[in-house]
């Protein structure tokens, strides 16, 4: 389980970083430089969510219990509030449509000033701000639709806009920020100004317990000194307002700890270092920041010393919406070209859709699309009604949607072929349609790393779908857990798998006529509850055989949650299907040909859980590691080994030029 936000590649939990030194990176404070993996995770367990005040449809399908109740009937919008979003996007895709060059964006690595002066003049950069604070007050379902329209123009929009609302300034405050906090700064993001969230290091990404930014408090106890280096912050290097994640020292009468402070960018002592390039998202803003004693009023720290990852990560909670919300729009974008050029193109007679090698690519794009889109709107729509915990969901949306867009963008480039690869220019230069078919696969890939990687993913979702076992037998399974604590455990255990264990051998599903009101879709629930059960059984047997070591299967863990995605995304698509059934009859149709193309991959998940190569590819890493087969790296040129993999860091004054850029108001 980690932090990881929007504002860092490196959040694929493959740092690998040693202690302090080791790697040329600065000295770090003593309380990060030596971290141990125990230590580490402690810090990680220690930020997520311990309690569930409210239900959970996904921790409860973990559990085997398939608690349909909690998203049917299908949860809808309060229709005023709704229409005025609907009245704001309208003028926002006039907006995007006509005044936003997405090519030129592309072409220039540019989001030019007018583009920024026009979303704000439109609110854009208010959406998730309260209306008293001058913003839209926009619904998470609306917030995210606009962050689908946008960002189809250039994605480089959508990313601007969500990084600066959904894990910036804004969202933190809103939820843990004083009223004093947010009216002295809402008001001025809600107008316009930007903001970015800065927590990975150079040396940090998936790991924040080893965070080697300090906040040292003043001998006045006025505010504190921010030292560090922070790279990858999406909007960096044209923020007005920064989140800083810093380690205030402990001591006496102090927590200390990871914190979150709110940072002016014009603040002294602060230097971009460098505007990052990348893959995709060329118009991205994303900076390499130096702090260099930059003096931070105490006013400005966010919900207390040493909770800063608890706040980053409830940000998460609804924040990692807005990432899937711009691989819906990819999957609504890629299904438009691929259903025009199927059909256009001819080939061997026919129109290249009607054949059945391009047929299964088209359909897995559709129903992938209409899948993503239903997890995401009920997700949004649970959030939104504020009855649901929606931080298992959230992640499994997060998760699912940039794994199956990735896919759709990897499909539609084989669809079209030679053009596929061919850029938009290429293509419009010799009279063709200037679809942006390789920007898309390039814009999309790192919605795999974003916010959590997947590989991350895995691992903070298996956390909370364990959680239940976790809370009454993880004394048994903890190595340092004293005797009297095991005993305790044992007996507490007993009693939770005597009710539980015989609760997953039958269920509704088992029933011919079960959920019959669901007509042509009834089947496919039936299955979902089958298969949540055996899920939970199979999560069960995974424990009893590895115990303690289970946080180690992470291929085992990974495949757990992947099911529990396409149980999820099943049990959206049908309950979506059957309360449109009547003014939108082909979504059935859409729902069906999802769950079938599902059902295939759960079994596949389901027999890999047992037959894998798991086991034998950690052992081959362990001597590819050690170089036994170095000789197949032999007669090509490699890069240069005459810089380090991790650039290292000192602290102090920066001795770059800074290259921040200021956007002129409105």
């Amino acid at each position: 389980m980690t932090t990881t936000e929007r504002n860092t590649p490196a959040a694929g939990g493959s740092d690998g970083a040693g202690p302090s030194g080791s790697d040329g990176v600065g000295p770090l404070p003593k309380e990060a430089g030596q971290v141990t993996e125990r230590e580490a995770r402690q810090v990680a367990e220690a930020a997520r969510e311990s309690e569930w005040g409210k239900p959970s449809f996904g921790k409860e399908l973990f559990l085997g219990r398939f608690r349909l109740d909690l998203i049917d009937p299908w949860p809808t919008a309060d229709p005023e509030r709704a229409a005025r979003a609907e009245e704001f996007l309208g003028r926002l895709g006039a907006y995007v449509r006509t005044e936003v060059d997405g090519a030129a964006i592309e072409r220039d690595a540019y989001i030019p000033d007018e583009v920024f002066q026009g979303l704000a003049r439109l609110g854009a950069f208010g959406m998730k701000i309260d209306e008293k604070y001058g913003g839209l007050g926009l619904s998470n379902l609306h917030y995210c639709r606009a962050l689908t329209l946008a960002g189809s123009v250039n994605p480089s929009i959508g990313a601007l806009l969500s990084a600066h609302q959904s894990i910036g300034v804004p969202q933190p405050l809103k939820m843990f920020g004083t009223d004093e906090q947010k009216q002295r700064f809402l008001p001025r993001l809600a107008a316009g100004e930007v903001s970015a969230f800065l927590l990975t290091e150079p040396d940090v990404g998936s790991d924040p317990a080893r965070l080697g930014t300090t906040a040292e408090p003043t001998s006045d106890g006025t505010g504190y000194r921010l030292n560090g280096v922070k790279l990858w912050a999406t909007n960096g290097s044209v923020a007005n307002l920064l989140v800083v994640m810093a380690r205030v020292p402990k001591a006496e009468g102090r927590r200390g700890g990871i914190t979150a402070f709110v940072v002016e960018a014009d603040s002294p002592g602060i230097t971009v270092e460098r505007r990052n390039a990348f893959l995709g998202l060329r118009g991205l803003e994303n900076s390499l920041t130096r702090f260099s004693d930059v003096l931070v009023p105490a006013e400005n720290v966010i919900g207390g010393e040493g909770r800063g990852l608890k706040i980053a990560l409830t940000t998460l909670n609804t924040g990692r919406l807005s990432l899937p919300a711009m691989c819906v729009g990819a999957g609504k974008w890629s299904l438009n070209v691929a259903r025009g050029w199927a059909a256009d193109r001819v080939q061997w007679g026919r129109p290249v859709g009607e054949h059945e090698a391009v047929a299964s690519k088209l359909a897995f794009i559709a129903a992938t699309t209409y899948g993503m889109e239903t997890m995401l709107d009920l997700c949004c729509l649970l959030a939104d009604d504020d009855t649901n915990d929606i931080r298992i969901e959230a992640a499994l949306v997060k998760l699912y949607a940039s794994e199956m867009a990735w896919q759709i963008a990897d499909e539609l480039i084989q669809i079209r072929g030679g053009r596929g690869y061919e850029t938009a220019d290429s293509l419009a230069a010799r009279g063709e349609r200037p679809a942006a078919v390789e920007q898309i696969l390039r814009d999309l890939r790192i919605n795999r790393i974003f916010e959590g990687s997947t590989e991350i993913m895995h691992l903070l979702i298996a956390r909370e779908a364990v959680d239940a076992h976790l809370s009454v037998a993880g004394d048994i399974i903890d190595p340092e857990a004293e005797l009297g604590r095991k005993v305790r455990a044992g007996a507490k255990a007993g009693a939770f798998y005597a009710r539980w264990l015989p609760s997953l051998a039958v269920g509704r599903g088992q029933n011919p006529s079960g959920y019959a009101e669901y007509g042509a879709l009834a089947g496919h629930l039936r299955h979902v509850e089958r298969s949540s059960r055996k899920l939970a059984r199979s999560t069960f047997l995974g424990m009893s055989r590895w115990q303690g070591k289970l946080e180690r299967k992470q291929g085992f863990l990974g495949r757990i949650v992947d099911i529990g995605a396409e149980l999820f995304a099943m049990s959206a698509v049908c309950v979506r299907a059957h309360a449109e059934r009547q003014t939108r009859p082909e979504g059935v149709e859409l729902a069906d040909l999802f769950c079938r193309q599902a059902r295939v991959r759960i079994a596949a998940l389901f027999r890999a859980l047992w037959e894998n190569t798991d086991s034998v590819d950690v052992s081959a890493a362990k001597r590819i590691l050690a170089g036994r087969y170095a000789f197949l790296e032999q007669g090509v040129i490699t890069p240069a080994d005459d810089h380090p993999w991790v650039a290292p860091w000192q602290p102090g004054p920066s001795t770059a030029e800074d290259v921040r850029r200021r956007i002129p108001p409105a």
